[in-house]
This record gives C-alpha cells, structure tokens and sequence, in this order.
C-alpha cells in the first residue's frame, strides 16, 4: 500500500521519513515517491494492505542498479496473540522503461533474481539497506 496512505500517526511517519532519509543520504540526487501505486480499482486489488510502498527513482538509469527506479516493500505481520504488528521483510524490485530487471527479498534468502542485477556493491548497499529497514521498523511496535 501506498506509504503515504499507511501514515496513521506520528510514529508510522517518522519511521517512514528515516527510511526516505536512510536512502537519501547514500543517494542525494534519488526522489521519494510515497504513492507509487496508482489510485485506480485494477491497482487496488493488486495492493497488500500489510505493507508499506516507497518508490525510489534516480535521476536517470543507474549502472549501478541497473534500473531507473526502485520499488521497496515492507512487508509486516500482526501477532494474533499480541496485537504487535512488525516488520517481517522487506521486497524490493529494480525497474526501467521496459519493466520490471530484478526483484530482491529478505524472505528469500536476501538473493536477487531477474534478467539484470545490481552490480555486487550497490546488491551490497541494498541489502545493507533492508536490514536497516527492518530495524526502523521494529525498534518498537508499530501500529
């Protein structure tokens, strides 16, 4: 689900907003886009309600990722018994004007798999990123 439609108190945006600036600072030129799902109903029986969707676009194709935009998905969970709801992975997929090059999951053996990959170092960065995700969102519950 589109991030801005997730920010349901200040907490949820906060942690939001270090992910954004997590990114950011490794890649000053990359653009945030909190909405990254169209708003129409094909669209919206294809979003997951239990996640939370950023997409990253650099200014032109990166060599690095081979791609021109990055989707990240944080993926939670709700405890029946608890009601604590949490992080459990993190997906992201690489994209440029043909579609869709790679897609990486932490719940996946933190591999990537498609027709191009991120070279080593920028796979390395990404995963880096992930579990700092992870770690954002789990440092206390989120709601």
């Amino acid at each position: 689900m589109n991030a801005a439609e997730q920010v349901k108190n200040f907490e949820v945006a906060s942690k939001i907003a270090a992910v954004v600036n997590l990114i950011k600072s490794e890649f000053p030129d990359i653009r945030a886009d909190l909405k990254p799902w169209l708003n129409d109903p094909h669209t919206r029986e294809l979003v997951d309600p239990d996640s939370i969707d950023i997409g990253f676009h650099f200014p032109g194709w990166s060599r690095l990722f081979q791609s021109r935009s990055i989707l990240v998905q944080i993926r939670f969970h709700e405890d029946p018994l608890d009601g604590q709801r949490r992080a459990i992975g993190v997906e992201a997929a690489g994209f440029d004007h043909q579609g869709k090059k790679w897609r990486f999951s932490t719940v996946e053996n933190w591999q990537f798999f498609g027709t191009a990959e991120p070279a080593p170092a920028a796979g390395e960065k990404l995963k880096y990123f992930c579990r700092q995700i992870l770690e954002v969102f789990n440092s206390t519950p989120t709601t």
